[in-house]
């Protein structure tokens, strides 16, 4: 992780007077009369500002919104002028091509994706942490090889890749090679290259909700349908998750969600539905418990399931009844115990620390 000094990432800061003091940078480079300089400007954190446009607004003081596309920032960017704008990790890459030449870059990659991509491997996965792949390696090779699978003898049940508007990917596709083509086809993108794993205990409609809620935060307001279709999206699902989903809803979402894929002014608005119709179209049957039996198959949503203890399972351990919080759990050792509904605050507690499986979701 960088260390940061007066808001400024300071390795970068030492790269650049070192830089200087060689002469590299600065006025009169290398005894020519050629001169180059390199300024820092950090930003306020805003997610809208991965994109181009609202990063250039925001560079030059204004609020960072995106604008049209028809003037490319090579023509008119940063103060009008042409600019080249790049993420770090594309300007990283040019020393080691500049070293080793074009031909061994393109010799990593598929057809379409060239070179190395580094990944953010976090979530239900044992080993988390960032990871750089050569394109084209499979989501399991990433999740299972270099990640080392799911913990605790969990099941896989999804992947999303690029960040909070990307796409979540069933097991089916875990041997789909990793480039921006095939995650396109998938309904994902490849984005800021986070990769998060998910395992059996989670829900598919909460992820669905908790990411339209950070894209809801981050939206910069200026066109409608970003603004206005991911709030309404955001209401469906927090109706769907506390027990309020009704017939039509999984429908309207769809509908919802290619309206400001095809209508927003920028790639948040036209990618920001990725989870929600990703989800929907791979694991709709969650959608469906939700909606029409009022369940959570995963236990995520408090409102839609309970726990229970199955006393054909319950060893009388005792851990469980120790680890409650609320002391909801009752029962003499090595005899199963008992679990009072009044008391439970479904914490989770209990159904994570019992080794024999007696805790059970309902």
């Amino acid at each position: 992780m960088p260390h940061w000094q007066s808001g400024r990432p300071k390795r970068l800061v030492t790269a650049i007077k070192q830089a200087e003091s060689y002469g590299l940078l600065g006025d009169q480079i290398a005894g020519t009369d050629f001169r180059f300089h390199i300024k820092i400007s950090t930003g306020a954190g805003a997610f809208v500002c991965g994109e181009s446009t609202a990063l250039m607004a925001s560079l030059e003081g204004q609020v960072g919104r995106p604008r049209a596309k028809y003037v490319h920032t090579v023509e008119k960017g940063f103060r009008d002028e042409p600019s080249n704008l790049n993420n770090v990790e594309t300007y990283a890459n040019v020393p080691v091509i500049l070293l080793k030449g074009a031909d061994w870059y393109a010799g990593m990659g598929t057809e379409n994706s060239k070179g190395t991509k580094v990944f953010s491997l976090v979530g239900k996965i044992k080993n988390t942490g960032l990871v750089e792949v050569p394109m084209g390696m499979s989501l399991r090779d990433i999740a299972f090889t270099i990640g080392g699978g799911v913990p605790k003898k969990k099941k896989f049940k999804a992947i999303q890749t690029g960040g909070p508007s990307g796409g979540c990917i069933p097991e089916t596709y875990l041997d789909l090679p990793v480039d921006y083509q095939k995650l396109a086809e998938v309904g994902s993108i490849m984005g800021s290259g986070g990769m998060i794993v998910m395992d059996q205990d989670t829900c598919m409609v909460d992820v669905a909700r908790y990411f339209m809620d950070f894209l809801k935060e981050e939206s910069c307001g200026q066109c409608n349908p970003c603004r206005e279709g991911i709030k309404q999206v955001l209401e469906i699902l927090t109706d769907i998750c506390e027990g309020r989903g009704r017939e039509g809803n999984i429908e309207l979402l769809e509908e919802l969600g290619k309206m400001i894929q095809k209508f927003s002014l920028c790639g948040l608005g036209t990618s920001a539905p990725n989870p929600v119709l990703t989800t929907i179209l791979y694991f709709r049957e969650e959608y469906e418990a939700h909606i029409k039996d009022k369940k959570c198959p995963a236990g995520v949503c408090k409102a839609l399931f309970h726990y229970v203890i199955d006393t054909d399972a319950c060893t009388g351990c005792h851990v469980c009844a120790l680890k409650c919080p609320e002391e909801a759990i009752s029962g003499e050792k090595k005899a199963p115990h008992v679990l009072d509904q009044e008391k439970c605050i479904k914490c989770g507690i209990c159904y994570e620390a019992c080794k024999f499986d007696a805790i059970v979701i309902r």
